[in-house]
């Protein structure tokens, strides 16, 4: 035994308590020994690089490169994405991809190029290979993105899968962003980065990495054009990021670089080139559309580990309702569970939880239920029962049952990468439809197995089926909670095929938002863990995910009354508004902050709730074009250099600007502004942008621009939809998209589009757009920005 093992053995007993701490200290060592039996040993290692190219194969979309010591297939899409795969690596088998892989562009064709390399030229990029192997993908202008070097690889002399690494160049102006949700970005700074989804056990920091959902999804912004370049391989690996330098040495640019090394799986890649919107359409394309919410889930929900009891509940959805706040959602953590159990419920603290359900959705408020994937390892548990009786459960080499320890103990995990378990835990939900459940929060999924030492989660050598090619968790582990939000979805969709699934998932990895969303996880309390909330929501929706937000107030602690209230506003313009807190956490209810900050968190929930219209219409957006709601100042101006480097604001859609206040004892701040006019939507007052202006930031509220000519879908009064406009710049026309949704189910509503423009230069026109031409609008509209009264 390992004395510093032996320590943190003794420790755990003595901080878990006797029972679950001498678990922990059994599940590291089970883990140690099966993966000393169950891995192969490494061994002596090869290297090898491409070499020269010996032969070329042209093809539709591209072709095959041979090189004396490795092949290298490269093909082009329609929709100008491109893919290139090393030693026979496919587009498929994929987790990533959603259905089959895209039309190849027949138009592109391996051609002879300059040194004895070749070339794919389509509509929107060219791909140039080296004869030693080097890929560079250019602008159709010519202009170099990415230049990917020689890969080189590490082989076992005796077999098994693999090291390698590709390092890549980017240009000197470029900046990262993506890798999923990085506490530190959402531009990400040099260092290296972890793609192995973690718990880290703790609340986490700014500076904490890896966490919950990594992704090999990394988005290059630079002067002549945005990339996106995606590496299909779920194995552990690591991304290292080195900025690049202009006029670095005598006059000369350093280019930017990125380093990948992976312990396994294929070496294939998929980029893509344009504008940011156009690249995540086209990620989109080819990873899926983003699940659409029902509007319930775009509103206002409420969770804490520890309501305890119905009569809880039922106190503090009171406390919402006696205060006039509005309220959409409750979640129940793990305490509402019998001992902590999936699929149950403690009859003694929650006796009628479906009459609990049906009383509070009379009054517009939904239930949502927390799902673990462990399953108490204990035979009369039904669970467990049925899932042995399936072959449901994750096996070690041996084939015998790979036990962790998670809330409920001793617990088992089902292998979500077989399609026949994925079916057998859909059906499962059905107990939870029936407890009166609306929607799903999905937890402890990386997956988590409590340890004393080593990492906390399945031994690396656990067996899955992987859609029946076999493996190991190596493989599996990063795909386990996407595998598991499949499950749940799509087992939703046969037990209420009317209602459109609600699920978000603590890890995932890309195509997580074809199943639902995401959510930050266990974000400490403090003014770092408040900036951390905003990056992990930037830099989630630049990898594909636009569904997500924090622990309003931060997991831990109790914040200050100004903290939870700036947190709170900040929520509010989030796509998932959630306030959450653990167990020994202080209360997160508006009214426990004294009167002040109850009155000020009305406001921005009323606001909320009148700009609900606006989130739906995102939410419709971003599934037809895979734009994030959240995104990033730079979004529609990839070349200002300085919006590049903001992150202490963001666009809401097109046409809202918001800038949190993310520092204590602020009541002004900084907003850089992209080009055009924007009005303070508090105090009408015009800005022109670019460049950075000082705006009011006091207690009541935080600053949130409208950009001129915005047409904004807003809930009246009354309920019904009215369209907010603000007065485009004089000589110029504006305009806004409008998407009416049912609130649920799958009917496919029209875009309205509206447009807004000057009529002689006293009074601004809203005029809806069709195919017969241009129409009147049917909403009530009201213009803003005019220096006076609203003009209607």
């Amino acid at each position: 035994m390992d004395g510093r093992d032996l320590v943190r053995s003794i420790k755990a007993v003595g901080s878990a308590g006797a029972a679950q701490g001498v678990r922990t200290v059994r599940a590291a060592w089970r883990r140690r020994r099966a993966d000393a039996s169950g891995l192969p040993a490494r061994g002596a290692e090869r290297a090898r690089v491409p070499g020269q190219v010996q032969e070329v194969e042209p093809a539709p979309g591209g072709g095959t490169v041979r090189f004396s010591r490795s092949e290298l297939q490269i093909r082009v899409t329609v929709s100008g994405a491109v893919f290139w795969g090393w030693d026979g690596a496919g587009p498929e088998p994929s987790y990533a991809l959603a259905g089959r892989c895209p039309e190849v562009d027949p138009r592109a064709v391996l051609e002879p190029d300059k040194d004895g390399g070749w070339r794919v030229v389509a509509e929107r990029v060219t791909v140039v290979v080296s004869r030693h192997g080097a890929i560079e993908v250019r602008t159709p202008g010519g202009v170099t993105l990415r230049r990917d070097l020689p890969p080189r690889w590490w082989e076992p002399q005796h077999g098994g899968p693999g090291r390698w690494m590709q390092r890549s160049e980017v240009a000197a102006d470029a900046r990262f962003f993506g890798l999923g949700g990085r506490a530190s970005g959402p531009r990400l700074r040099e260092g290296t980065y972890r793609l192995w989804n973690t718990d880290p056990g703790h609340s986490f920091d700014r500076g904490d990495d890896p966490l919950y959902l990594t992704m090999p999804v990394q988005l290059v912004v630079a002067d002549a054009a945005t990339h996106l370049a995606f590496h299909d391989t779920s194995w552990d690996g690591t991304v290292t990021l080195r900025e690049g330098q202009e006029g670095a040495g005598s006059g000369h640019d350093r280019a930017g670089t990125s380093e990948l090394r992976m312990d396994g799986g294929p070496l294939r890649c998929w980029v893509m080139v344009g504008t940011p919107a156009r690249v995540l359409h086209t990620w989109a394309s080819l990873t899926g559309a983003p699940a659409l919410p029902p509007a319930w889930a775009l509103g206002h929900h409420h969770a804490r580990w520890g309501f305890g009891s119905e009569q809880e509940v039922r106190r503090i959805v009171a406390g919402y309702q006696e205060r006039g706040l509005p309220l959409d959602a409750v979640h129940l953590d793990i305490d509402h569970l019998d001992d902590h159990q999936v699929f149950t419920v403690d009859q003694e603290s929650f006796p009628k939880l479906p009459v609990l359900a049906e009383e509070l959705r009379r009054d517009g408020i939904r239930l949502v239920s927390i799902v673990d994937p462990a399953v108490k390892a204990e035979p009369g548990n039904a669970v467990y029962d049925s899932g042995v009786a399936e072959d449901a459960f994750v096996r070690d080499a041996s084939g015998r049952l790979v036990e962790g320890v998670v809330w409920p103990g001793e617990a088992v995990y089902p292998d979500f990468t077989h399609a026949r378990v994925r079916r057998w835990w859909g059906g499962l939900y059905a107990e939870r439809i029936a407890q009166g459940f609306s929607g799903f929060w999905h937890d402890m999924n990386e997956p988590t197995s409590f340890t004393a030492f080593g990492e906390s989660t399945l031994p690396r050598s656990a067996r899955h089926a992987l859609e029946g090619r076999g493996g190991d968790h190596r493989e599996a582990h990063n795909v386990y909670g996407l595998c598991m939000a499949q499950a749940a979805h799509e087992g939703l969709r046969e037990l209420l095929p009317e209602e459109r699934p609600f699920v978000f998932s603590r890890s995932g990895w890309a195509g997580l938002q074809r199943y639902g969303g995401t959510w930050s996880g266990d974000v400490a309390t403090g003014w770092p863990g408040l900036r951390a909330s905003l990056s992990l929501v930037m830099g989630l929706g630049l990898c594909g995910v636009p569904y997500s937000g924090p622990d309003v107030g931060g997991y831990d602690g109790s914040p200050s009354p100004e903290l939870y209230l700036r947190w709170f506003q900040l929520g509010a313009y989030l796509p998932l508004f959630r306030t959450h807190a653990g167990l020994r956490a202080g209360r997160r209810e508006p009214w426990e902050f004294g009167a002040e900050v109850l009155e000020h968190a009305r406001a921005a929930l009323v606001e909320r709730a009148r700009l609900l219209p606006y989130f739906m219409t995102l939410a419709h957006l971003a599934r037809r074009t895979g734009a994030p709601y959240v995104r990033p100042l730079w979004w529609g101006s990839p070349e200002d250099r300085a919006l590049r480097d903001c992150e202490d604001a963001f666009l809401l859609g097109d046409c809202l600007l918001v800038a949190p206040v993310l520092d204590a004892g602020t009541d002004r701040r900084a907003v850089q502004l992209p080009r055009g006019l924007w009005y303070d939507t508090a105090t009408g007052k015009a800005y022109e942008g670019s460049g950075q202006v000082l705006v009011d930031a006091p207690l009541a509220r935080i600053p949130v621009l409208a950009r001129a000519g915005a047409v904004i879908p807003v809930r009246g009064e009354d309920g019904s939809l009215q369209l907010e406009v603000w007065a485009p710049a004089r000589g110029r026309t504006g305009g806004g998209l409008v998407v009416r949704d049912a609130g649920d189910g799958w009917e496919e509503p029209e875009i309205e589009r509206y447009v807004a423009r000057w009529e002689g230069g006293r009074r601004v026109v809203v005029e809806r757009e069709g195919e017969d031409g241009v129409r009147e609008p049917s909403p009530p509209v009201r213009v803003r920005g005019l220096g006076g009264a609203p003009q209607t």
